[in-house]
């Protein structure tokens, strides 16, 4: 790539590059944004959970995840009911305020509050929205050719923004570019996993999470860097319990809930950011790239409260993990307000009982900045596993 959006990290120490994803994560201005529109860039911005990037960045178009934002939606508020999660308003509040320029908005209706946000978004925008109806039923047989269909009208309508007619090699390179980016995401979850004290839970996230805001090209010379540089730290193991996280597929905990729980255990694997990490293998790069993106989503992918695979049973899915990467209890948490989150939350806790896994149960909101009540919680379940 010859026009970087975010040079900051380039030959920098490895901690000096987590302190500028850090920072870029927690940037309102959005600056890599910004970068990429000023050097005559458009702008795709796609809601939680997941949606198939390549096909934006087939057509030239920068995805940017739109995951909420730690401020007050004071415009975005009037637009919602009260008793909604705030990542729909929060969200809504980057657009409207004017912190956010998109050229395109796509949304998806995971949730009963979820399937409103794109024709809201639409009426407050002179850009186009649209509504990318991932399959509800993934079990049927008709699905792979009703999702193709449906990538199929979603590049149209790309295509019309981005004034550019996008061909089948254009949609092949991209899906290899997102290949190396999931590889390297699956590499730097196996660090996690294997050897949690060389990175902590929140700077993975970071690095992680600043690939929903530049070219993934940028995001893979990134991971490329700094994956080996983690592999070579010389830390010493902690007493710390292995714990798995889950509850963070849509709205999105702070840095400051990450380092609260960083403290306490080795959060070993979570579900922070699924949409980014959503396909676990490989898509093939030869014949029909939309189908196998349509396949990929159905067979090869993870699990998530907004998906219904009965092949899938997401409490069977959270013991799998658990008793895989060895971990001692889960973190079952749930944004206030999220209906999916919440009703999940019963049924994990149901199946931890049943196998006897220690399990901590809490609730969390992006906009948090005090976290005293969870640290004495989390302290306190800790020692009693440790010490009980």
């Amino acid at each position: 790539m010859e026009n970087y959006v975010f040079d900051e990290w380039r030959g920098q120490s490895l901690e000096e590059v987590l302190y500028q994803c850090r920072e870029l994560l927690e940037d309102m201005d959005y600056p890599t944004v910004r970068r990429w529109r000023d050097a005559g860039g458009k702008v795709i911005g796609h809601f939680q959970v997941y949606f198939p990037e390549e096909i934006a960045h087939a057509a030239g178009m920068l995805p940017f995840k739109i995951r909420g934002a730690p401020l007050s939606p004071k415009i975005a508020d009037s637009r919602f009911g009260s008793y909604l999660c705030s990542i729909l308003k929060t969200s809504l509040e980057l657009s409207m305020s004017g912190q956010v320029e998109l050229e395109m908005f796509v949304s998806h209706p995971i949730c009963d509050a979820a399937r409103n946000l794109a024709a809201i978004w639409g009426r407050n925008s002179s850009y186009p929205c649209q509504i990318l109806y991932l399959p509800q039923n993934a079990n049927s047989t008709h699905t792979v050719e009703y999702l193709h269909d449906e990538y199929q009208r979603l590049l149209v309508a790309i295509e019309d923004v981005s004034g550019r007619k996008v061909s089948e090699e254009d949609l092949q390179n991209s899906l290899a570019i997102f290949n190396r980016n999931r590889a390297l995401l699956r590499e730097l979850y196996a660090i996690k996993r294997d050897t949690p004290w060389l990175i902590s839970a929140h700077d993975a996230y970071a690095l992680v999470a600043v690939g929903g805001m530049i070219p993934r090209e940028e995001h893979n010379e990134l991971l490329d860097a700094v994956l080996p540089m983690i592999k070579d730290l010389d830390l010493k193991k902690q007493d710390k319990i292995r714990v798995v996280f889950e509850g963070g597929f849509c709205e999105q905990p702070s840095l400051d809930m990450l380092r609260t729980m960083d403290r306490y255990c080795y959060l070993v694997d979570d579900d922070l950011l699924i949409g980014l990490r959503w396909i676990l293998e490989d898509i093939p790069t030869h014949g029909n790239p939309l189908r196998s993106l349509a396949e990929a989503y159905i067979e090869k992918s993870s699990y998530s409260p907004v998906q219904h695979d009965l092949r899938k049973p997401k409490e069977e899915m959270l013991i799998k993990r658990v008793k895989s990467y060895k971990a001692g209890a889960v973190i079952v948490t749930a944004a206030k307000m999220c209906e999916p989150g919440l009703e999940e939350q019963v049924a994990y806790t149901y199946a931890l009982d049943e196998e006897g896994v220690p399990y901590f149960v809490s609730e969390f909101e992006e906009n948090m900045t005090s976290f005293d009540h969870l640290e004495i919680q989390l302290e306190t379940f800790v020692e009693n596993l440790l010490f009980g």
